[in-house]
């Protein structure tokens, strides 16, 4: 495994990291879910991402419960505060007193004293910006987390925030987490060059666009019974991968992968990978998806096979799905 610098600060994280997601906490899911992050730390992960909102707070519960034997001093762990938490009008948002009760709360379900990444999992319209920045810097000073980021912020929000932080002498943020893969690349225009130059490092989300950049899915065919897409019809996002069009792309890169003697997921993460702004990419539901997508840490995508991937995906580049 390797590691890069987590944008303009010290902090060292695996290339590739671990995310819970929304099934963490469930029953069906809870076994599995602790097999995966036992798997990932002995492989040299040592970035593990949830959200308080990820099945109500149970994700944080299930990752704290995995990551207790291990000493604290080595992963990196990351939560999120924004989505609603409960029915009340202060029960969402990135407003001082949701940000700071709900840093208390995460804490509490993780198990543990800090937090090491706190980002805000979307802008807040309707929060003074400076009020937030605030917010994250005083729970910094406080000990209680020791970096700030976001996620799916726009280059303006970012901008925005970095200015307002050098302006107010609070901490700079130090990452973002959008989503970035091959076929969803709309980062690549403002938001990666504004975090270059701002030292803000991309953590990135869905790097196999939800399994579509597996291969498992093929033009013409019903989705396999196994899949997340046969269990949950009402996920938008990854339907709005599944069409004849992008998925008959993806076999001309699965066949790319095939003649550089690697998986096409590995492919599609060293892919991520090649971008110098990328920090690290979350992926993997699976133990032996953990495994798999760890050799693409080490993996160096030849020139021409970047070129003639960014000539079969050329007319939907910068395609975002509906989520």
């Amino acid at each position: 495994m390797k590691y890069r610098l987590l944008g303009n600060s010290g902090l060292k994280v695996s290339e590739i990291g671990l995310g819970s997601w929304l099934t963490y906490g469930t029953a069906v899911e809870k076994d599995q879910s602790a097999a995966c992050i036992h798997k990932a730390y002995e492989l040299g992960i040592n970035f593990f991402d949830t959200a308080n909102a990820y099945n109500k707070g149970e994700a944080e519960v299930v990752l704290g419960e995995a990551l207790k034997e291990y000493q604290r001093s080595s992963y990196v762990l990351a939560t999120k505060v924004y989505f609603s938490m409960g029915k009340g009008p202060n029960d969402r948002g990135l407003s001082r007193k949701h940000i700071i009760e709900q840093c208390e709360a995460s804490l509490k379900r993780l198990g543990v004293d800090y937090i090491d990444l706190y980002q805000c999992h979307r802008y807040d319209m309707e929060t003074p910006l400076e009020e937030t920045l605030r917010a994250l810097d005083d729970l910094v000073t406080q000990g209680k987390v020791l970096y700030a980021g976001v996620s799916e912020w726009s280059a303006a929000q970012i901008t925005d925030a970095v200015h307002i932080a050098k302006e107010k002498n609070l901490r700079p943020l130090i990452s973002n987490q959008p989503i970035y893969n091959m076929l969803v690349r709309y980062i690549e225009k403002e938001v990666l060059p504004v975090c270059e130059k701002e030292g803000l490092g991309q953590v990135v989300f869905s790097p196999l666009a939800q399994g579509i950049l597996t291969g498992k899915y093929k033009p013409g065919q019903p989705v396999p019974s196994s899949s997340r897409t046969a269990n949950d019809q009402t996920n938008t996002w990854i339907n709005s991968y599944l069409n004849d069009d992008v998925l008959s792309r993806v076999q001309k890169i699965e066949t790319i992968a095939e003649n550089l003697d690697v998986k096409l997921s590995q492919l599609a993460l060293a892919w991520v990978l090649r971008q110098p702004g990328v920090s690290s990419a979350i992926g993997a539901s699976r133990p032996e998806q953990v495994e798999e997508n760890v050799k693409a840490s080490s993996l160096e995508i030849p020139e021409a096979a970047i070129e003639e991937i960014d000539s079969i995906l050329a007319e939907i580049n910068g395609f975002v799905p509906i989520w």
